[in-house]
């Protein structure tokens, strides 16, 4: 029996609830947690190392070439995808003198080369997040397959850790900022006081030597009722926290903290009307920093609303796979909070009602696809394997179990060993897009708007390594294209589709958020 099929019968149930909880825990990348060190140079230090001792002579330390081979900048005979340089490397070429290195370095060295090579000449690099990297929104017109349009600025100088926007019907928008509060930004572009009496967002943060921020207790989310203009409902999602409340905050003498939904009216920049939508025991808070939270919210506008819960546990393994515990899954529930009967695991003992889908490691974007009736993510991998996914219910997403990245010291994913549990490869659901080397997938949309009419039913995604705005366009259910429409310019935390179809997207950077709107320079359709 698979792991998929014995997911939906109490005993297999039982056996997940049963799993030892692990201690160790760290951080990558947004959203993420390695259960390795924290250093991102040690981890490239094997990969980078072997690449300078086994190919640097030939073809450049700077994969620029030397006297004695090629270039591996630009177009690549043997093509440029991971499996392309896996084959090349393991083959290798002795008539031009290259070893055929499968004979002398194990399939584990030989796909870190290739990601490696591959990480490079795309210019991710693993020891810098591009918090400081330099930027200036370009004034030029970005000349695309479909529409060309320029970025407008509506508003820059806000924190350094924005998270989300809701454009209002009115127009403006609502804006949460991690550590500090919620706010209302106007149609010209002038932002609010912070609402008061929303949940808290504590501003107490550490940093580590990979650069970025880490806390306990952000907001994340802010989204709109569908029928918002009808009932006023905003529904918040953060990292609600407490401190020497669980056996976990006992143990690391740290707060802990665990996503939570609420929903309430503004009135006069004052949060009232709250109600509690969503919220874990006690027990499941985890000392995992808020990073780790994914906190995303999407309506299907049939009454249910879909929330992620990354890996804010106590590690990046254990509880993944565990239908009993709330993290690494995507949840769905009514709108008012209830849990709807039809939900894949309620009649799994021992299972959380509220669970969507399961194995998910670092989701960072999710929306509600109205023309196929489905919910789509896209979610983190380790090194190599940021995905976009087609959240099935009940079905497995994998982690920690599988995964199309390697560990950051280069090794794979197996912790399914460690954890006890037997897999088969066919009750992992696949991405829809892998997305290797890794530039740090973050948040998206499935455009329907009439602002760029060509872009319409494509999603549009963004990265924060990668400082990249992504077009994708589906058929069946399969992206069968890819354009880049933004390349270089800096983190993309947020995207977000307006009421008459504008894009906005919400930059971060240490020098301050921004939000900019992509205007088509062809004006409106």
């Amino acid at each position: 029996m698979g792991l998929g099929e014995g997911l939906m019968g109490p005993k297999f149930g039982a056996l997940l609830l049963s799993i030892a909880m692990a201690s160790t825990h760290a951080a990558e990348d947004d959203g993420t947690a390695t259960g390795v060190d924290f250093d991102p140079n040690a981890r490239l230090d094997r990969y980078a190392k072997e690449y300078l001792d086994q190919c640097a002579v030939c073809h450049g330390e700077d994969l620029r070439g030397a006297a004695q081979g090629t270039p591996l900048v630009g177009e690549l005979k043997n093509g440029d995808s991971v499996p392309d340089l896996i084959a090349s490397i393991a083959n290798g070429n002795p008539d031009k003198g290259m070893p055929v290195w499968s004979q002398t370095l194990s399939e584990e060295d030989i796909k870190a080369l290739a990601l490696y090579i591959s990480e490079t000449r795309a210019g991710f690099s693993y020891a810098s997040f591009n918090y400081e990297t330099a930027f200036v929104v370009p004034s030029e017109t970005y000349t695309t397959e479909k529409h060309a349009f320029n970025l407008n600025v509506i508003i820059d100088g806000l924190d350094a850790l924005p998270f989300s926007i809701a454009p209002l019907p009115e127009g403006g928008m609502l804006l949460t900022e991690k550590k500090i509060g919620l706010s209302i930004i106007s149609p010209a572009g002038e932002k609010s006081e912070f609402i008061a009496d929303t949940p808290q967002a504590y501003a107490d943060t550490y940093t580590l030597d990979i650069q970025q921020e880490w806390g306990y207790g952000w907001l994340l989310d802010v989204a709109l009722h569908p029928e918002y203009e009808n009932n006023g409902w905003v529904y918040l999602y953060f990292g609600d926290r407490c401190e020497d409340c669980n056996a976990i905050s006992r143990k690391s003498k740290t707060p802990v903290s665990m996503n939570k939904l609420v929903r309430g009216r503004i009135s006069d920049g004052i949060w009232i009307d709250e109600e509690v939508i969503w919220e874990s025991d006690i027990e499941h808070y985890g000392s995992i920093p808020d990073i780790g939270a994914g906190g995303r919210l999407a309506f299907d506008g049939k009454g249910h609303v879909f929330m992620s819960v990354g890996v804010t546990g106590i590690d990046n393994f254990t509880g993944l796979q565990d239908l009993g515990r709330p993290w690494g899954k995507i949840h769905r529930i009514k709108d008012n909070g209830e849990i709807p009967l039809d939900n894949p695991f309620m009649e799994t003992e021992g299972a959380i009602k509220t669970i969507w889908t399961y194995g998910h490691r670092s989701p960072q974007g999710l929306e509600f696809n109205h023309q196929t009736g489905e919910v789509w993510g896209t979610e983190m991998g380790p090194r190599g394997g940021d995905e976009v996914n087609r959240l099935q219910p009940g079905r497995n997403y994998g982690w920690p179990l599988y995964s199309k990245g390697i560990n950051y010291n280069g090794t794979p994913i197996d912790y399914g060993k460690q954890l006890g549990i037997e897999f088969d490869l066919k009750d992992i659901v696949q991405p829809v897009v892998d997305l290797t080397p890794s530039p740090a997938v973050s948040s998206f949309i499935i455009y329907e708007g009439d602002k760029f009419p060509d872009w319409r039913g494509d999603l549009l995604v963004g990265s924060l390594k990668g400082r990249t705005l992504y077009r994708m366009e589906v058929e069946d259910n399969v992206v069968v294209h890819t354009e880049t429409l933004i390349s270089d310019l800096t983190r993309f935390r947020d995207i977000e589709s307006g009421p008459n179809g504008e894009i906005y997207v919400l930059l971060e950077h240490n020098s301050g958020g921004q939000i900019l709107e992509l205007v088509n320079q062809a004006g409106d359709s």
